[in-house]
């Protein structure tokens, strides 16, 4: 049986940050019909966000997942919600490393604090990548544009 591409689409499990390049296969500037190819059209969409915002979880009714953000229909912003269980960046790290393990996989990043956990990145041309640290360990990945603020 032949199911159709977006039967076949979804969320990953677990998800791959890429840095400067993409997340969940997810990348900057891509338009909401890409996003819809690559994730299905099961998502959730935010009613109180500044800007078009969708969700996308692990499971039904689950917080972990994925948020992707929209500007004038374009990805401006893609990150992890609630440390997606198996979800890792360069080098195999893993939401949970500790701080040091960032540190030590990640390359230069500057910290920016946010309310309740830091936000550590690194800027290339066009797009920041984002390693959110909460409590000394990996909490999230982001993708945003660059010079963006982190802060979620």
């Amino acid at each position: 049986m032949l199911l159709a591409p977006a039967a076949l689409a979804g969320l990953p499990s677990p998800g791959k940050l890429v840095p400067g390049r993409s997340l969940a296969g997810i990348r900057i500037g891509e338009t909401q019909r890409q996003v819809t190819a690559a994730l299905g059209r099961s998502h959730g969409v935010c009613s109180g966000c500044a800007v078009p915002t969708w969700y996308f979880t692990v499971r039904a009714f689950d917080q972990h997942g994925l948020g992707v953000e929209f500007t004038r229909g374009r990805v401006s912003a893609v990150y992890t919600i609630w440390q997606p269980d198996g979800w890792t960046g360069p080098k195999g790290l893993a939401l949970g490393a500790t701080q040091a393990q960032v540190d030590a996989t990640a390359g230069a990043l500057f910290q920016v604090t946010c309310t309740g956990y830091d936000a550590w990145v690194n800027d290339r041309k066009t797009v920041r990548t984002v390693y959110y640290i909460l409590n000394g360990n990996l909490w999230g990945f982001g993708l945003l544009r660059a010079n963006a603020n982190p802060c979620r």
